[in-house]
């Protein structure tokens, strides 16, 4: 079922009805406030608005002549055609100036006639005059006035010239009583309708945000801007942790948790991506900075050695490297250290417990041609002969050249979009930057995502019941896990000899690093 159209690009498809209920209530704040809001409104009405109360009169219209059934028939049948007629003279000035004179109405007759309505019951010679007014005694009396002048105008009306009385009567069959509560306001119906005011106008306010809000806030959204550009997967979702940037290894926090299952599974499904040839060295992006992708990097590398697996996790990101200051390693020997020939990449190789790294080395001044150099894919091909996997953290896509220009050195590029920050666009935008140039996107990764309800019970509670065991699983994943990281004071373990901590590199002036980084 079709319902609303959110564009993310030219061809999307509509969102069908769980999308839609699913972003009503993302959007429950704002339907519950204008719902609320609706209700207070009808109750400010309700207690502005001066009460109004209604009395009602209520004349029997009949022939004078009635002596046999056929004569009472025509009278009946006459009186009905007749007394719609007479509804609107009620409302005239021959009736309502003198009823205004007789009771001392502090009105004009025409503001009395807008206080009139009258009723003719279907199929009746009855005629009902309601008055409305702020006095219910005052209803009452004009209700009474109106009718006792209202016959007798009628009877002048219907009285032929020359004869003594009228042949239709007018009797007052109920007499108006004074009304004991008002009419109006009705604080039921004005909170009824206020509320459903609120929730309508809410309910459009949501839905026109949701129109022009372009962040992928879901799995389905991602998958959604994928499809558009030809179908890579969405291979997973990572979940937000507030302490990630102390526990940069998921499984180092807790080898039970919420986010190291999640990339256990991201781990399974990219071996599925192609299972003739899996891929093996797989580079990890972004469309912009600041989305996650050298924390999932980092927990990619984790995550495949935890399988058993010989991992080398690369820092590629030859303007913002963020990788080895993540795990407290050394930055300045490394990639481009390899690449001009001042080092082998066994001198430069770092351990982080269970994957070794190699850092990005001293920034170059031309980072777009470095990766997409000779040397670049002569590393990269030796890395891959003596690992079985290789993770490459590179650049975001859409603000430099430098990640497509590598394409032909990976065997494919995991994306990283970050929850309500990645727009749709930008997401399609980033791969069809890497498809133009020949590139294989294996899939996307949606990170940062909420948690939703209670973060540490996950699935069927597949984790240590009991605090000591817990307690004893969680040291033994640290010890087996937890990077060497370097402490102040000491230099980290490069390769199999101790390294200088500034190591020298023959005539190249070091550029200095930028600051910041993107990991989560």
């Amino acid at each position: 079922m079709s319902i609303l159209l959110l564009p993310c690009t030219p061809g999307m498809d509509t969102l069908n009805l769980s999308d839609y209920l699913r972003f009503l209530v993302r959007r429950w704040r704002i339907i519950a406030a204008l719902g609320l809001l609706g209700t207070a409104v009808g109750v400010f009405v309700t207690q502005t608005t001066t009460p109004q109360y209604q009395a009602t009169s209520t004349l029997f219209v009949s022939l004078q002549d009635r002596d046999d059934t056929v004569k009472l028939n025509q009278g009946n049948t006459f009186a009905q055609a007749r007394v719609r007629s007479y509804a609107e003279v009620v409302t005239s000035p021959r009736v309502t100036e003198p009823v205004v004179k007789f009771l001392r109405l502090d009105m004009t007759h025409s503001q009395l006639a807008r206080k009139i309505t009258t009723e003719v019951p279907l199929e009746t010679v009855l005629l009902k005059i309601t008055v409305t007014d702020t006095r219910p005694s005052r209803a009452a009396r004009i209700s009474d006035a109106i009718a006792h002048r209202f016959a007798e105008v009628i009877a002048e009306i219907e009285r032929p010239e020359g004869a003594r009385s009228s042949p239709v009567r007018l009797s007052i069959t109920e007499h108006a009583t004074k009304p004991r509560t008002p009419t109006s306001p009705n604080l039921v119906l004005n909170l009824a309708l206020g509320l459903v005011a609120g929730l309508g106008l809410g309910t459009g306010l949501a839905v026109a945000r949701e129109s022009l809000d372009t962040s992928v806030r879901s799995r389905s959204d991602l998958t959604r801007c994928l499809a558009d550009t030809g179908g890579p997967a969405v291979l997973g979702s990572v979940v937000l942790d507030q302490s990630a940037s102390r526990h940069t290894v998921a499984a180092d926090d807790d080898a039970f948790g919420r986010r190291a299952e999640d990339f256990r599974r991201l781990r399974t499904n990219l071996r599925f991506v192609d299972i003739d040839a899996p891929p093996k060295v797989i580079a990890v992006t972004s469309a912009v900075p600041a989305e996650g992708k050298t924390s999932i990097s980092i927990n990619l590398a984790s995550s495949l050695a935890e399988f058993g697996s010989s991992v080398c996790l690369v820092d590629a990101d030859l303007r913002r490297p963020s990788v080895a200051s993540a795990l407290g390693l050394v930055q300045d020997a490394g990639l481009t250290t390899v690449m001009i020939g001042q080092a082998n990449t066994e001198d430069v190789m770092q351990s982080a417990g269970a994957f070794s790294v190699l850092a990005s080395g001293v920034l170059p001044p031309n980072p777009a041609e470095m990766l997409g150099s000779e040397q670049f894919r002569t590393v990269v091909r030796s890395l891959a002969d003596r690992f079985d996997h290789v993770v490459i953290d590179t650049a975001p896509v859409l603000p430099v050249a430098d990640t497509p220009a590598m394409a032909s050195a990976v065997d494919g590029y995991l994306l990283a979009a970050r929850y309500a920050k990645s727009s749709r666009g930008q997401v399609t935008d980033a791969v069809r930057a890497l498809q133009d140039v020949g590139a294989t996107v294996l899939g996307s990764v949606l990170n940062m995502v909420p948690a939703k309800r209670d973060g540490e019970q996950y699935g069927y509670g597949y984790r240590p019941k009991t605090s000591g065991r817990r307690e004893r699983l969680r040291l033994l994943a640290r010890l087996m896990l937890r990077p060497r990281l370097r402490r102040r004071g000491r230099t980290a373990t490069i390769g199999v000899f101790p390294a200088p901590s500034a190591p020298t590199v023959k005539d190249t002036t070091p550029v200095a690093a930028q600051e910041g980084g993107d990991h989560h």
